[in-house]
């Protein structure tokens, strides 16, 4: 979108948090921008996949701590869902890592909710024009972390210390190792779904994270390695 058909057509925004006073306060300070305008909201990660696929937004504000799945663990989602679409990570989460993997997973922002409304506009209408805007706060933890990471890049690579076999359900979550257990069961994403009082679509990212964490492409890949691995187990 050039600069021009900025002026003309107000920015659509998808606002996604799981508070609704802070989604509502947000709408509100936006609606006084006669450039923006705010087109859906959004209070979890299943209704913001389902939400951003409909609109088609052009910037997603999008908050980091949400229930089930991150906004972080959100980003590869969203841009499928709608992939022109601008994300702008607006949190209370000062964590640098988090920081960095969003930026890492696409994010054009990342703004702490202390952010003065010229500021979160600006940000917003930079996000729109491709470029990128971090708290001020975090852009010092950024760097430092960058800077921690450069000796260990340059750094010789020393043979890794081998202590035992590593199981890879391990890296699964408590949720995630619940969903595959009812894989390992036969169950779909709409049995699933049913059986743990969550949305399909939620179910349906666990998913993609698990086979991602366990290096597999199917459904049935996941259900054999949890059935071998209850067998060594047992045997």
């Amino acid at each position: 979108m050039s600069a021009e058909q900025t002026q003309r057509t107000p920015i659509r925004l998808l606002v996604v948090d799981d508070h609704p006073l802070f989604r509502r306060g947000v709408t509100a300070l936006l609606a006084t921008q006669p450039q923006l305008q705010v087109v859906g909201e959004a209070a979890d990660a299943g209704e913001a996949l389902r939400r951003a696929e409909q609109l088609q937004p052009d910037v997603v504000l999008l908050d980091h701590h949400m229930p089930g799945v991150s906004g972080v663990d959100l980003l590869p989602g969203l841009r499928e869902a709608a992939p022109s679409a601008r994300v702008l990570m607006l949190t209370v989460s000062e964590d640098a890592d988090t920081l960095a993997l969003a930026l890492q997973r696409g994010a054009h922002g990342y703004l702490l909710k202390t952010a003065d409304s010229e500021v979160l506009v600006a940000a917003i209408e930079r996000a729109l024009r491709g470029q990128s805007t971090v708290s001020m706060e975090m852009t010092d933890k950024l760097v430092s972390a960058l800077q921690a990471q450069q000796p260990r890049m340059a750094a010789p690579s020393v043979p890794p210390v081998v202590v035992g076999p590593v199981d890879p359900l391990e890296q699964l979550s408590p949720r995630e190792f619940e969903i595959l257990r009812e894989i390992a069961a036969g169950a779909s994403n709409k049995e699933i779904a049913r059986s743990l009082a969550i949305a399909e679509t939620t179910v349906k990212i666990h998913v993609q994270h698990i086979l991602r964490k366990l290096g597999l492409s199917s459904r049935v890949q996941a259900a054999v390695l949890l059935t071998e691995g209850r067998g060594r187990a047992s045997g």
